[in-house]
C-alpha cells in the first residue's frame, strides 16, 4: 500500500498548456501516472500529450471522474487553482507553484476547511507511490518501492535520502515534499499517523529543517501515536543566528524555530536524529534490522 496515491489514483494537471505543464504531464504519464486531463481556461478542446483540455475544473471531473489534481499555474492565479478544484470535489490537491501571495493562501486555507480536500504544497516537488504514481517533479528513476516513508521540507535532500535508501536496497513506500512556503496544507503532524496506519510504511524518514514549529509538532504526534522506527535530520545547524535561510518556511521568530530546539523536541520523543545528510539511510537500515 502506500498514502494518499496508489495506482488507482486519476488525475488532472490544471496548467497543462504552460511550459512546465506540458513538460512534466509527459514526465508522469511515461512514469505511468493515471493522467486524463487538463484544465486551462480558454483552451478547452485542445489536447496536450494526447490528453483533452478543459476550461475548468467542474468540467473536467465531470468527463473524466478524477479524483486529484496538480497545479502549475503562476503565482497570481494558483490560490485560486486550489479553491477551483476543492469546489469541483477533488480529493487531493498537489499545487506545485512557489511565491503565492500570503494573503491568497490564507483564503485558501480557510477554504479547505469547509471542504474534504486534502493539499500538498505549496512550493513542493510533489510525491511519488515508487512504481504507482507520481505527482510532481520527483526523479522517478531513483525511487524503489519498499517500506521506508519520507516526509520533507527540502526537495534535495529528499533526493539524497532516496538515493541513500536505493543504494542499500531499501525501497519507499510513499515520498511526500510537504512544501516550503509559510502556509501549507498537510503537515508533518497530519501525515504521520498516515504512516502508521499504513501496513506497507515499516519506518519513517523526516527531513526538517530550521524555522516555523513543523518539527516540534511532529515530535508531539510521534510521541502520542507513532510506534515505527523514526529517523530524522534537521537542516540548519550552522546558519548564522538572526538570519532568514532558503524557503519562506525557513524563518525563526521570537527565538522559536531553532535547529536546536527541533533536535531536542524530536530526540525527547523518541526519533533517531542524524547529525549529517550523508548518514539518513545507513541509520534508517539500523532501525530497521
Amino acid at each position: 500500500m502506500s498514502i494518499l496515491i496508489d495506482r488507482d489514483t486519476v488525475a488532472l494537471v490544471q496548467g497543462i498548456t504552460g511550459n512546465e505543464g506540458r513538460f512534466h504531464t509527459r514526465q508522469m504519464l511515461d512514469y505511468g501516472t493515471r493522467l486524463v486531463g487538463g484544465v486551462t481556461p480558454g483552451k478547452a478542446g485542445e489536447t496536450v500529450e494526447g490528453l483533452p483540455v478543459f476550461d475548468t475544473v467542474s468540467d473536467a471531473v465531470a468527463e473524466t471522474g478524477a479524483d486529484a489534481s496538480i497545479i502549475f499555474v503562476p503565482p497570481r492565479f494558483a490560490a485560486d487553482a486550489i479553491m477551483e478544484a476543492a469546489e469541483a470535489g477533488i480529493r487531493l490537491v498537489v499545487c506545485l507553484t512557489e511565491g503565492i501571495p500570503t494573503r491568497d493562501m490564507i483564503v485558501a486555507h480557510r477554504y479547505l476547511d469547509l471542504h474534504e480536500t486534502q493539499l500538498v504544497g505549496p512550493n513542493t516537488p510533489g510525491l511519488i507511490s515508487p512504481d504507482l504514481c507520481k505527482l510532481g517533479v520527483m526523479a522517478g528513476y531513483i525511487h524503489r518501492p519498499g517500506v521506508v516513508g519520507i516526509l520533507s521540507r527540502s526537495g534535495t535532500l529528499t533526493y539524497e535520502v532516496v538515493h541513500q535508501l536505493s543504494q542499500t536496497g531499501i525501497g519507499q513506500s510513499t515520498c511526500i515534499g510537504i512544501g516550503g512556503d509559510q502556509i501549507i496544507g498537510l503537515s508533518f503532524d497530519r501525515l504521520l499517523p498516515m504512516f502508521e496506519a499504513d501496513p506497507q510504511t515499516q519506518g519513517i524518514i523526516l527531513i526538517g529543517e530550521i524555522g516555523g514549529p513543523a518539527e516540534e509538532e511532529a515530535a508531539l504526534v510521534i510521541a502520542d501515536q507513532v510506534t515505527k522506527p523514526v529517523v530524522a535530520f534537521v537542516a540548519g545547524r550552522t546558519a548564522p543566528p538572526g538570519r532568514r535561510m532558503g524557503h519562506a518556511g525557513a524563518i525563526i521568530t521570537g527565538g522559536s524555530g531553532t535547529t536546536a530546539a527541533k533536535i531536542e523536541a524530536l530526540r525527547k520523543a523518541g526519533v533517531t536524529v542524524a547529525t549529517s545528510p550523508a548518514d539518513v539511510g545507513a541509520t534508517m537500515a539500523e532501525r530497521l534490522s
